[in-house]
């Protein structure tokens, strides 16, 4: 049997978990290999069913998650993948340098949604760097110059003028389906990731801003005048809670918790490093690691709340408990598991790291979308790429100490 570990010197008898550990880890290798196309990885596996809603695509978003795992995977094959995912989707960028929701290159599609996509273009641009640390020989950077500059030209574009922010629609990120809006914290906790990334000089005002809109229960006096009534808007509706708010709008915010959001916030640095136990323990009080790592939505937006939107009806998809609104994302999962890891929460890290790959494995390895908050149940696409990109990049994480963010 081939094990993937590293290296430490000590020899050591595999136990049941370890044995687990190690076949998620080939699983996974041998998902991304088999869902490899000479243009990139599809989202998922090519069947019916994924075919129906554009899964056996291109996408900009899971390509570019997928890239990370695939470059610290060390096989060529799939580094080889990871690098035709990008530069198909630099070949498709808008004229004005938005990356496309998803290409379809037998068919020549490319589509950026309805109400656009501005993580598939942040995405892009963290994995352009990291497949470019981990194998320089490539020269993707250098190659790609021309693109990365149009990408960032046309994020900076969304952002706010004075606050460094991005801004965005409804339905405009990967939670496709949920009322998000205004200043949202998933969004712009990638934002200021490839900010860092970029050395862009405007890196720190994004990480002051965030901090004070998506936190306003702090005794932080902001100077600025609109920043001051956005706050106290804020602070007369919402009540505080240990987490990041999920959005801040003119006058409504999102109370629904956020969990990827905030997972993302504290890896990347946007939120306070201190804040980030507190965040954890109140991820696990509300049982959102269970039985699956991990839910992705604290508290589901319940029909008829003054949040409900009647397009979250659609497919009968993202009510209470399911998809984007209280499912639970074995990809998520992986950012859950390197951000215990990251706080030194190793014990911890490992357990939901076996969690992780218990939900991989469920329907014999068939790396289920997501499952039902409530019931555990397994629903959406199998076969989904992600998954098996962030097992390996939790599994690297926690065995062999490797770092994804900065």
């Amino acid at each position: 049997m081939t094990s993937h570990r590293c290296n430490t010197g000590v020899t050591a008898i595999p136990d049941g978990e370890d044995l687990l550990l190690d076949e998620c880890y080939r699983e996974a290798l041998r998902l991304l290999d088999e869902n490899s196309s000479p243009a990139g990885v599809l989202a998922s596996a090519r069947n019916a069913k994924s075919s129906g809603r554009n899964y056996d695509s291109i996408f900009g978003r899971d390509a570019a998650i997928c890239a990370l795992g695939m470059a610290l995977s060390g096989d060529g094959n799939l580094l080889q993948s990871a690098e035709a995912g990008l530069l198909t989707l630099a070949q498709h960028q808008a004229r004005n340098g938005q990356i496309p929701k998803f290409v379809k290159p037998e068919l020549a599609e490319v589509d950026f949604w309805y109400a656009g996509c501005v993580d598939a273009t942040i995405w892009w641009l963290i994995a352009v760097h990291f497949v470019d640390r981990r194998a320089p020989q490539l020269g993707l950077t250098a190659r790609l110059s021309a693109n990365v500059v149009r990408a960032l030209n046309w994020l900076e574009c969304q952002e706010h003028q004075e606050w460094y922010l991005l801004q965005q629609n409804d339905c405009s990120d990967w939670a496709d389906i949920m009322p998000r809006s205004g200043f949202v914290l998933y969004s712009n906790a990638l934002w200021y990731w490839a900010k860092r990334l970029y050395d862009l000089p405007t890196a720190r005002e994004t990480q002051s801003f965030a901090r004070l809109l998506f936190n306003p229960f702090d005794n932080a006096i902001p100077d600025q005048k609109r920043v001051r009534l956005m706050r106290h808007y804020i602070r007369n509706r919402c009540r505080p809670e240990p987490f990041l708010l999920s959005y801040v709008n003119f006058s409504f915010c999102g109370e629904e918790i956020d969990i990827f959001g905030n997972i993302l916030a504290y890896l990347t640095g946007l939120a306070a490093p201190s804040d980030a136990g507190k965040m954890v323990a109140g991820v696990t009080a509300l049982n959102a690691n269970v039985p699956h790592p991990v839910r992705v939505v604290g508290t589901p937006i319940e029909v008829g709340s003054p949040r409900w939107r009647p397009y979250m009806q659609r497919h009968r998809q993202n009510l209470p408990w399911q998809y984007h609104n209280g499912g639970a994302w074995p990809f998520v999962g992986g950012f859950w598991v390197i951000l215990l890891a990251t706080l030194g929460e190793r014990c911890a890290a490992r357990a939901e790291l076996v969690k992780l790959a218990l939900s991989c494995k469920v329907n014999c390895w068939e790396f289920n979308e997501w499952f039902h908050g409530q019931t555990g149940q397994p629903m959406g696409m199998p076969r989904q790429s992600w998954n098996a990109a962030l097992y390996i990049l939790a599994y690297r994480t926690v065995l062999c100490g490797a770092r994804i963010f900065p």
